[in-house]
């Protein structure tokens, strides 16, 4: 026979004896007392409990609120939509994980650089979003009919940063993130060199030059071995489609996206001057 350890008494015990005594000592009229101030105090810890807990959900959606009001509705929108698009993608399966949940609150907290305040409302609109019966393809109709096309570049871009961020992009997700492109009419060459950049692996400073190059070709969405014009094309090209002031209505945090991927752009056209 396996021995089981015995747990120790807990609490219920300690008040039974504490019962027992006060009832030998004072008699019933002081167990009904102790009894009496027992429930009170019980009753009033659970209304402080209940007291707390209303003024932590007033104290957070009066931050949300202070929030909200305070970004452009644009941004608000742009926001919004985001959170419900990656819930949609990440729910395609049938279902949504907490793991799934916590990659996209990850993204808006490590890459978009968001305060506890943003990260406040992001859970909001996850909770809303995770509840909401709107299908994928009504709420991309709406982010196509509501903004112009470099919103959408970054929508885009972001969708694949979010999918990246698991590691290799497993080929179904990379199918949805294709489609998203073509549906909200990106051209094939900026989804080309969206894909490229997330689905090539990051060379580092220290790697081979063919790396490097190869590296650098898939940023401005071009194929190795281009040559200098096409090179300069595709610069102009990007550099114009990801100016940061194309989306600063759309909040700082997103420009500073523009603003990486325009560091990006540049980064690569200054390697080939050099190297050409």
């Amino acid at each position: 026979m396996n021995y089981q350890r015995r747990e120790q008494p807990g609490c219920g015990g300690c008040l039974l004896i504490l019962m027992l005594i006060i009832l030998v000592t004072g008699g019933a009229p002081a167990l009904l007392n102790f009894l009496g101030a027992l429930i009170f105090s019980g009753f009033a810890g659970v209304l402080l409990f209940i007291a707390l807990f209303w003024g932590f959900s007033y104290w957070v959606q009066k931050r949300v609120a202070t929030y909200e009001q305070s970004q452009t509705e644009s941004h608000n929108r742009f926001v919004s939509l985001l959170v419900q698009i990656l819930i949609r993608i990440a729910r395609i399966d049938g279902e949504i994980t907490r793991d799934e949940v916590q990659t996209i609150q990850r993204f808006f907290q490590y890459n978009l650089r968001y305060s506890q305040t943003q990260m406040m409302w992001v859970k909001e609109l996850i909770k809303e979003a995770t509840s909401s019966p709107q299908s994928l393809d009504s709420l991309l109709q709406e982010f196509k009919a509501t903004f112009a096309y470099e919103p959408r570049l970054i929508l885009l871009e972001l969708i694949y940063q979010i999918l990246s961020t698991k590691g290799v992009i497993p080929p179904p997700e990379l199918e949805i993130a294709r489609n998203i492109g073509i549906f909200l009419e990106i051209s094939e060459y900026e989804r080309r060199t969206i894909e490229a950049k997330y689905t090539r692996r990051r060379e580092t400073g220290t790697a081979a030059p063919r790396e490097m190059a190869a590296h650098h070709y898939a940023v401005l969405g071009l194929e190795s071995g281009a040559d200098m014009e096409a090179i300069k094309k595709a610069y102009r090209t990007l550099s114009m489609q990801y100016h940061p002031d194309k989306v600063s209505h759309l909040g700082e945090e997103f420009r500073a996206v523009a603003e990486e991927k325009m560091k990006e752009i540049n980064q690569a056209y200054d390697y080939f001057k050099k190297t050409m």
